[in-house]
């Protein structure tokens, strides 16, 4: 049995929480400043505000004032914050931690360089780590995963990954169960370049949806040839950007599964469709007040770093006309209907 400490206490976080004790841990979820009502509910009710399903009974829940506590004598740390939080997580948390703790991570997305280079959360929080003269290394996990259907036991296919083989192997064995099951790689910028790159994709092709609400009324149902396109498109691009991060094809692999599951059951779905539908992006996010929306961020952030590549000739904007078209839709005001003649290829001699 092995103590296993959550911070953040997000839908992810806490959806690991289910696999965590009932493969018969002890588990403490402490949640963030941001997190005060829903560790109070899950005191009062054991069960998250945003889940169907109660915790599994042992779970114990903290406050962010007494993580110190919490964490003392853990076996490891898991890291719930979403993208905006990641600064937040490395000042409070990582900072303070004993560096000997290790700590997996679930926030998913990619830090632009000035020279366009694109570096995961994990090399991100080492780097600023390593200035303070403190030296971790931090683990993460990706894969197809929606925190809601983990609740629920559906079978579920992740990786973990880190540069030390002995505590990913350590947490796998603490957290699989019968419906949680967890692959292993070394290749950390590779599983976490595909797990973040998905989100900004699957935003495009979630206009696919709302561009057929647009055209032919919301009672039209889905149509799968406009979302199938996009998505080979998508998966093309991704690749693309996968081989210049030197990703392994297993993490491409991954990527593509997330990229699956983010398109028909995530949060990104929502503001895709919106504007698909016509809507602005101001719009869009006066709708979904509340939801947290990393896929932009993802987006932005790629788009910024192909540009800069471009400029220093070590990429061919042309080559990525699903991401520059989704960044002009963001920041330009620019319509969401896909630019589909720009997917097409001619290898003809």
């Amino acid at each position: 049995m092995k103590k296993i400490v959550i911070i953040g206490a997000g839908m992810m976080g806490s959806a690991l929480a289910f696999p965590a004790r009932e493969n018969g841990n002890e588990v403490l979820l402490v949640g963030t400043p941001l997190d005060r009502d829903i560790i109070e509910a899950c005191k009062k009710t054991g069960r998250h505000p945003k889940f169907e399903r109660d915790f599994p009974s042992g779970i114990a829940y903290y406050q962010f004032e007494d993580w110190k506590k919490a964490v003392a004598g853990a076996d490891f740390i898991i890291g719930g914050v979403s993208s905006f939080g990641v600064d937040w997580f490395l000042e409070e948390v990582l900072t303070e931690l004993d560096p000997a703790v290790p700590v997996i991570s679930v926030t998913k997305g990619l830090i632009n360089l000035e020279d366009g280079s694109l570096i995961s959360y994990p090399d991100y929080w080492q780097r600023k780590l390593a200035q303070k003269g403190i030296h971790r290394t931090v683990n993460a996990i990706g894969g197809p995963c929606t925190s809601y259907e983990l609740v629920y036991h559906d079978q579920t296919e992740v990786a973990f990954c880190g540069e030390k083989s002995e505590q990913i192997r350590m947490m796998k064995e603490a957290m699989r169960t019968s419906y949680y099951h967890i692959s292993l790689t070394n290749d950390v910028v590779g599983l976490e370049s595909a797990v973040a790159l998905k989100n900004g994709y699957a935003l495009a092709i979630a206009m696919t949806i709302g561009l057929v609400n647009r055209h032919n009324g919301a009672d039209a149902g889905l149509h799968f040839n406009s979302q199938a396109g996009a998505f080979y498109q998508a998966t093309k691009e991704m690749r693309l950007l996968l081989e210049m991060q030197g990703a392994s094809r297993d993490c491409e692999n991954i990527g593509i599964g997330d990229l699956y599951v983010t398109v028909y059951g995530g949060r990104t779905r929502k503001i895709g469709i919106l504007l698909g539908e016509g809507k602005t992006y101001d719009e869009a996010l006066r709708i979904l007040s509340g939801v947290t929306l990393e896929s932009l961020v993802v987006a932005r952030r790629v788009y910024k770093a192909m540009v800069k590549k471009a400029e220093n000739g070590q990429a061919d904007l042309a080559q990525f006309p699903m991401l520059c078209h989704a960044a002009a839709v963001l920041d330009e005001g620019k319509d969401a209907e896909l630019p589909w003649e720009a997917f097409t290829f001619d290898q003809t001699k």
